[in-house]
């Protein structure tokens, strides 16, 4: 999916106003650097400083400017949303950055690679031996075919982490209430319901953003098998919407509302909010992407805290970390070249597996944090077994949206689970049939 990041600072609402309003750029701008006088790498991306990725990513801008006298860069930490609601206006006039992270999939990255915003990276990918570096599943996300489809094509951008959806949980409530981790759904359901008849909520949501639609569709791939996978964000076959899979997430979802496992105020409550009430320990359990483990570690003080995958399943959500994007209208390509390189080097790729990342391209030995080694060899797990199944919101442009509108519908009790698939079938259906599918 999206994956959204924690912790960004969001801009004004006045300034972006004035940025959109400086459209305009021709498209021609960004393929020279410019001639004399000291120059800018202007940088973008939504990563929290006591991230592993903003961690190393700090690391790899001090890198770039000693090896690039005369060069400084000019970061601005932006939101999620801000990005993603306002990329292509940003992308298609003079303001575009240099270099900018952004999410992976047809919805985000596949849409903009096909509105030509985006520049082709392909040369620089077989040069630089980034094509080398990535395993074949991560690079599916990195490459775009001419209808924006991932999977083929042309390389639009890289890739430097990887990602998944996994459970964390409290092991002091698990210990007060005498859970035991779960390693069947059976067992997973027991403790939930084991903590719900205490009085606790075990879970913590956010249903104004991505948090909630990932539980939704950890339900739905725990019904499907690969070729289903494949139907749905590769448009390699017919996908029902009233079929086992998303039938079970959306019937399973609306009965935790009513279980007491999922709080039904949930709907209204953001990513960010879900995440400082597991890390004020008020709730056993989050089911969210591996990005925020390298903040539990560093905010979490008072209690033990651990992770496991979701029980049951052979599929998971995750895939490539977000890319790096170099836009078409950037004005030192050459610069963006050079930042993402250092990005992908062993010293940069060690230091954000030791800070709670997944890095795509480090030294496995030099990775010497116990979690760290945790949540890495999980991904291995994950990834070995052709077990990454991307994220619900990608198939489709603005399909985001449609899949949080869903999910706080089936939560809140607004609408009956046959209808809420109704509502995420239509844009599905109707961007297959734009692309020719």
């Amino acid at each position: 999916m999206f994956t959204m990041r924690t912790g960004a600072a969001a801009l004004a609402a006045t300034v972006m106003l004035a940025a959109l309003a400086a459209c305009g750029g021709d498209g021609q701008e960004g393929a020279e650097p410019a001639a004399s006088g000291p120059r800018t790498l202007k940088l973008w991306h939504y990563e929290s400083a006591d991230g592993a990725m903003g961690k190393a990513w700090a690391e790899a801008i001090k890198q770039f400017e000693a090896t690039h006298p005369g060069v400084k860069v000019q970061f601005e930490e932006k939101a999620f949303e801000q990005i993603r609601q306002s990329a292509g206006m940003i992308l298609n006039s003079d303001e575009a950055p240099d270099v900018m992270e952004y999410n992976k999939g047809n919805a985000t990255a596949g849409l903009l690679s096909k509105q030509g915003l985006l520049t082709d990276l392909s040369a620089e990918a077989a040069k630089r031996g980034w094509d080398k570096l990535l395993s074949p599943s991560l690079q599916t996300t990195a490459k775009y075919d001419d209808r924006g489809v991932m999977g083929s094509g042309k390389w639009f951008g890289i890739p430097n982490y990887a990602e998944y959806v996994m459970v964390y949980y409290n092991k002091d409530l698990f210990e007060k209430h005498k859970v035991e981790v779960p390693t069947t759904f059976e067992q997973f359901t027991a403790a939930m319901d084991t903590f719900a008849k205490a009085g606790v909520t075990p879970l913590a949501v956010g249903g104004a953003e991505y948090p909630a639609q990932q539980i939704f569709y950890q339900l739905a791939l725990s019904k499907a098998q690969r070729p289903w996978v494949n139907g749905f964000q590769l448009y390699k076959g017919k996908v029902d919407f009233h079929g086992p899979e998303f039938t079970y997430a959306a019937e399973t979802t609306a009965d935790w509302v009513k279980k007491g496992y999922i709080a039904k105020d949930s709907a209204g409550i953001k990513a960010e909010d879900m995440g400082l009430s597991f890390i004020g320990g008020k709730y056993p359990m989050v089911v969210t992407g591996s990005w925020w483990y390298g903040r539990f570690a560093t905010d979490i003080k008072d209690f033990e805290w651990g992770s496991f995958l979701w029980p049951g399943n052979t599929l998971h959500a995750g895939s490539s970390g977000n890319i790096w994007v170099v836009p078409e209208n950037a004005k030192n390509k050459d610069l963006a070249y050079d930042f993402i390189d250092i990005t992908m080097k062993k010293e940069i790729q060690n230091l954000l597996g030791n800070s709670g990342g997944i890095p795509v391209a480090a030294d496995p030995a030099a990775i010497t944090d116990p979690k760290s080694k945790e949540l890495i060899e999980n991904f291995t797990k994950l990834s070995t077994a052709d077990g990454l199944a991307f994220y619900p919101d990608w198939p489709a442009p603005g399909y985001y949206d449609v899949l949080v509108a869903g999910v706080q519908n089936l939560i809140n009790g607004a609408k009956k689970p046959a209808e809420v698939l109704d509502e995420l079938a239509a844009p599905y259906e109707e961007n297959l049939a734009d692309i020719g599918g």
